[in-house]
């Protein structure tokens, strides 16, 4: 085995817990590539931050993943300071969503919305998806040839999708979306608002959010409607209701991871077309199986998702080096999806891959992504409608990357652009 010594970094210089390095995606590859090929099972010591070790390779993460007999995620699921996991544990805002519920109670309270979220159900609402993405093609061509893509139309088409399936008023979207930016993007400088700092920020989303689906309980328990809101609202788990905390858990996620992780892998994927346009042309008379190849390749490129953690529930070994039982692993989405031993040529964008299928964005196992179907198909609606109108198409400004180490990707893109 590996001397566990040997496959340590004092903090990784911040690579995995740090918002600052995913600014530079580009740079953060090059160097994690160099540890998949070095030290794939990275045991890290940061600062504020108990030791965790980081799984590189993508048959580490996949076999973790699928393994939940001996993996859990817990109530800590996503990597933060040790003080910030304590300060939770005493103000009692201890996150219950489906990402932190294990064996049963996963799986019972996953019920609840499944049917919301199974292929045929989600393609029963492509009417409706298409109506709100010819809105935003429309929004495009109204603003005249210019725009910042991420912010003016990846974010809040996304948005307007998840939110009209939740019944959420249109009205209350630009509040959505501010606070959505406060869970996600809480350690970037840009969506601070006027908190003091990242966990201030994220706490008081947290309060903000619970007093807006607390209302709506109340209203779709009085008033049931044909909406996923009605569906959380009334929900039942083994036969009573669901609990006050995992309802308004369960509202959060939903809400929360239901657009930001689509709207980064489209402005994400867009920036990556426009960075190579002979993958951008073979878009302009794409058919269908080439727009699914297309989306697949824009999820797996980007990676919103950044990470969860395992915990293990006793001794084991991964990749030659121990670990403790407690012990917690890191699982690098964006590094296992750019692995050599999976991926053909896997730093080259290719619109075209045959392996993209392979890719780990949506998580594999138990936990796999509930909204996995609404997010590829709002991807492959909205390229399959721009290719088929758009002209010519470039950037008109340098993008930028939000600095989150759990969620980020293209924060702006500003394009230029004529139709047809």
């Amino acid at each position: 085995m590996t001397d566990i010594a040997d496959a340590t970094a004092t903090g990784a210089d911040g690579l995995f817990h740090l918002g600052a390095p995913w600014a530079d995606m580009d740079a953060w590859h090059d160097r994690v590539a160099e540890i998949r090929r070095t030290t794939p099972v990275l045991r890290v010591d940061a600062p504020e931050h108990a030791p965790f070790w980081v799984l590189t390779r993508h048959e580490d993460v996949f076999a973790v993943s699928r393994d939940d007999g001996h993996w859990k995620n817990t109530s800590f699921s996503v990597l933060g300071p040790d003080a910030g996991y304590r300060e939770m544990e005493l103000s009692g805002f201890v996150p219950r969503s489906l990402v932190q519920l294990d064996d049963h109670e996963h799986t019972s309270h996953r019920h609840v919305t499944n049917d919301w979220f199974k292929p045929a159900a989600v393609k029963h609402r492509q009417p409706r998806i298409d109506e709100i993405a010819d809105h935003f093609i429309a929004k495009m061509r109204a603003m005249g040839g210019e725009c910042d893509f991420a912010d003016d139309i990846a974010q809040p088409y996304t948005l307007h999708v998840i939110m009209d399936i939740y019944g959420v008023p249109e009205s209350d979207e630009p509040m959505m979306m501010d606070l959505t930016q406060g869970i996600f993007g809480a350690n970037d400088p840009e969506y601070l608002g006027g908190a003091e700092n990242a966990d201030q920020r994220v706490l008081g989303a947290v309060m903000s959010l619970i007093q807006y689906f607390n209302e709506m309980t109340t209203d779709r328990r009085a008033c049931p409607r044909d909406d996923l809101a009605s569906v959380i609202a009334n929900g039942e788990v083994d036969g009573c209701p669901m609990g006050d905390a995992e309802r308004l858990w369960y509202y959060i996620i939903v809400a929360t991871a239901g657009h930001d992780t689509t709207s980064f892998a489209l402005s994400g994927g867009l920036e990556a077309l426009l960075r190579n346009p002979d993958q951008l042309d073979r878009l302009r008379h794409a058919d269908e199986d080439a727009i699914v190849r297309a989306a697949d390749e824009c999820i797996r490129w980007t990676t919103p998702v950044r990470h969860f953690l395992r915990y293990a529930t006793e001794p084991t070994t991964i990749g030659g080096v121990d670990i403790p039982a407690g012990g917690r692993v890191l699982l690098s989405y964006p590094s296992a999806n750019r692995d050599e031993d999976v991926f053909v040529d896997p730093m080259r964008f290719d619109v075209t891959r045959t392996d993209a299928d392979r890719l780990l964005s949506f998580g594999v196992g138990t936990h796999f992504c509930l909204g996995a179907q609404f997010a590829r198909r709002e991807l492959r609606t909205f390229l399959g409608k721009l290719f088929a109108q758009i002209d010519t198409i470039e950037l008109a400004g340098t993008p930028s990357w939000s600095e989150s180490h759990f969620v980020s990707g293209v924060k702006h893109l500003p394009i230029r652009y004529t139709f047809r």
